[in-house]
């Protein structure tokens, strides 16, 4: 992956924030809030300042930033931002900090005193905020700028794909070396395979693993997400075991399942494993600015109608700071959404079945200008 200067970041958060004054401007707003805490998790926070979590966030209409974190010294060390407030000025106070900064900022960064709250405030918060801003014309929008903030956010620039390639590919060196000690029986249990990822990730440079793995052995592969997401059940046991996993490079993780088939399968077993590839292979080639996210999703549908079964998932969804982004892949988006250049999906049809076992394959995809790139390279894996 390129080595980005710090003056290459500090451009692209500025970039990404001066769409975000020009939607305020076009839309008569002064200040839009972000609250990022342990009740509502922010990602705008990460996208527009690279700062990790815990802090409010407030942006004017002409792109003047202002970040109250509670980590001071990981704020400065890691946040791009205009003006930094530390959190405890205000008692850890969120409504506080933000009453007196708009106080003193407004007139001065804003082009008038309308205020966007965040739609997640609850609605005892909300009457709060507006009882002590009473001097403000304050909003709470589920289309409003947080909505924006959504849009921007599924077409990802040139470090979220490059982030996220990197994650992909971090990613399948996991997999190769699960596959290679598969093969050599080298792999035990579920339990052995989770700590794996979790050694291996942070070896190569990632922060976290993009969610809990989730790996599931013949007797627990029936469920979409196993629970518990792995045990000391014997793993990859003859029949089909699902492993479930995504690893977080600089924010942006990947999303990856694989199944492995192991010993003599059942008829069932097989044209399990078959139509879920089929599904696959034909649903990847409609991943392109040809084709609406809804017509991959009526494909997937009407592979597994074709043999009577019935995915109980969606076929995907987008990945990037957060595990599932906007837009699912499902038949319920809006008929006019097509696979937009820019945007990372994962693919990932299965079936489940208590008898069988259960059997997914997916893998991350960035949709190009003439078609898309994949960028994970998970598998049905056969011993």
């Amino acid at each position: 992956m390129k080595n980005y200067t710090e003056e290459e970041l500090a451009d692209i958060y500025k970039n990404r924030r001066n769409k975000l004054s020009e939607y305020m401007k076009e839309n008569s707003l002064g200040c839009v809030v972000f609250i990022d805490n342990e009740e509502h998790r922010e990602p705008a926070v990460a996208y527009y300042t690279g700062h990790a979590n815990d802090c409010v966030l407030m942006i004017f209409s002409d792109g003047y930033t202002i970040l109250i974190p509670w980590d001071e010294n990981l704020a400065k060390q890691y946040g791009h931002f205009d003006k930094l407030v530390p959190y405890q000025r205000y008692k850890n106070d969120s409504l506080d900090a933000i009453k007196a900064l708009l106080n003193v900022h407004c007139s001065t960064h804003g082009n008038n005193n309308k205020i966007e709250l965040p739609p997640y405030l609850t609605y005892p918060q909300y009457l709060k905020y507006i009882d002590e801003l009473s001097n403000y014309d304050c909003r709470c929008k589920e289309d409003g700028a947080h909505k924006f903030v959504t849009d921007c956010r599924m077409i990802k620039d040139e470090y979220e794909i490059e982030c996220t390639k990197e994650a992909c590919r971090i990613g399948d060196l996991i997999i190769d070396e699960i596959e290679k000690l598969a093969k050599e029986d080298k792999i035990k249990t579920e339990t052995d395979v989770a700590l794996l990822i979790e050694r291996r990730l942070r070896e190569n440079g990632c922060e976290r693993a993009g969610f809990d793995t989730l790996a599931a052995g013949p007797k627990r592969s029936f469920a979409i997400h196993a629970f518990p997401g792995y045990t000391a059940e014997e793993w990859p046991a003859k029949g089909l075991s699902i492993l479930d996993f995504g690893v977080v490079y600089k924010g942006y993780t990947s999303d990856t399942t694989l199944t492995i088939a192991k010993g003599n399968l059942t008829k069932e077993q097989k044209n399990q494993l078959d139509l879920v590839q089929k599904a696959y292979d034909e649903c990847l080639k409609l991943y392109n600015p040809k084709h609406t996210v809804a017509e991959a999703a009526k494909k997937a549908d009407s592979v597994f109608a074709s043999a009577k079964r019935k995915m109980p998932h969606t076929l995907g969804h987008a990945i990037g700071l957060e595990i599932h982004e906007y837009p699912r892949v499902s038949t319920k988006m809006p008929s006019t959404l097509k696979f937009t250049p820019g945007m990372i999906l994962t693919c990932e049809p299965g079936l489940y079945d208590p008898e069988i076992g259960g059997t997914r394959l997916e893998n991350d995809v960035l949709i190009t200008e003439d078609g898309n790139e994949v960028l994970s390279h998970s598998r049905i894996i056969r011993l």
